[in-house]
């Protein structure tokens, strides 16, 4: 299954939501269109948008506010990405070259800020508080989150239980408030909106998860990005935290080494450690987990195609390669 199967149910939706996003980013400074266009048109999975139409569809939702925010979403989560590939001092995502490096970094980082102040202009126009509350809510834990992930580099002692915040805060509560905001529009009672931002929290940590898996055991062509980046940054993810925890002792001890030195040069033999060590096994196990808990969540909701799609998205987020 790819994402246009999985989409067909809300594809007029996506589209009317790529109209949004093509209408709201203009503006009268070139280069905050050309960025903005740039990083856009790169594509994606747009999984954060699809939840907010899914979830509205499953929780009945009638109208076309949606569209709207699941276009603020977007711009939400694309600021995020401009923000990150500076600080990380990436320089390919999704299969090209990131922002920052064609454009510069001054550059990405205003767009970034010019993003994030369209995303707010357009949930004002909702004219609902509560939407409002949830995306300023989410948009702070998510700053949180690049801090604490910040502070994690190079900290080779990091407990899963750690990691797995950082995780909630930096990825996971974006998919947390898409689901909400569809269960918010469709007038749902607290316990169906509480089950779609739990089920937006579960999935968002298996996407998150299996994205640490590919890392190291995927096809650099398929992902987009460079294997190895997280190493060479030092960022303790869960393979390598389980090598740590169960590997051998020279293999540990050479994880060890290479997260607190950010050590690219050692890629390879990390990678030998975590494929050999059962570290992949072990990451993935912790995204099917949180997959089929996504799945749990949606008990409470009744019956539909868009609830159907919604299973099915958390299967294909922990069998993808890509």
């Amino acid at each position: 299954m790819d994402f246009a199967n999985l989409y067909a149910p809300i594809d007029a939706d996506m589209r009317a939501v790529d109209a949004v996003v093509r209408a709201r980013l203009h503006s009268e400074v070139v280069l905050v269109r050309q960025v903005a266009e740039y990083i856009i048109s790169a594509g994606g999975k747009r999984m954060r948008p699809a939840l907010v139409l899914l979830s509205a569809g499953a929780c009945g939702y009638q109208g076309t506010h949606h569209h709207a925010l699941a276009a603020v979403v977007e711009f939400i989560h694309t600021a995020t990405l401009l923000h990150d590939d500076v600080v990380d001092e990436s320089a390919l995502r999704r299969g090209r070259d990131t922002a920052n490096a064609v454009f510069g970094n001054a550059a990405s980082v205003l767009v970034g800020d010019f993003l994030y102040s369209r995303a707010f202009q357009m949930m004002v126009g909702v004219g609902s508080m509560r939407v409002m509350q949830v995306l300023a809510d989410a948009t702070n834990v998510i700053a949180e989150g690049e801090v604490l992930q910040l502070m994690n580099c190079r900290n080779a002692d990091i407990s899963v239980d750690d990691y797995l915040q950082v995780i909630r805060y930096k990825t996971a509560k974006l998919f947390e408030a898409a689901g909400r905001l569809g269960a918010i529009l469709g007038g749902t009672d607290s316990v169906t909106e509480d089950a779609m931002a739990l089920y937006g929290m579960h999935i968002g940590t298996a996407f998150q998860l299996i994205d640490d898996v590919l890392d190291y055991s995927g096809v650099e062509a398929e992902t987009g990005k460079h294997l190895g980046d997280d190493l060479a940054e030092g960022k303790p993810t869960l393979p390598l935290i389980h090598v740590i925890q169960h590997g051998e002792p020279e293999q540990a001890r050479l994880v060890r080494d290479a997260i607190e030195n950010a050590n690219r040069e050692a890629f390879p033999a990390v990678l030998l450690a975590v494929r050999n060590g059962g570290a992949l096994e072990r990451a993935r196990s912790h995204g099917v987990a949180e997959a089929e808990a996504a799945k749990d969540a949606l008990k409470a909701v009744p019956d539909s195609t868009f609830k159907e799609t919604l299973l099915q998205l958390a299967d294909f987020a922990v069998q993808r390669s890509f």
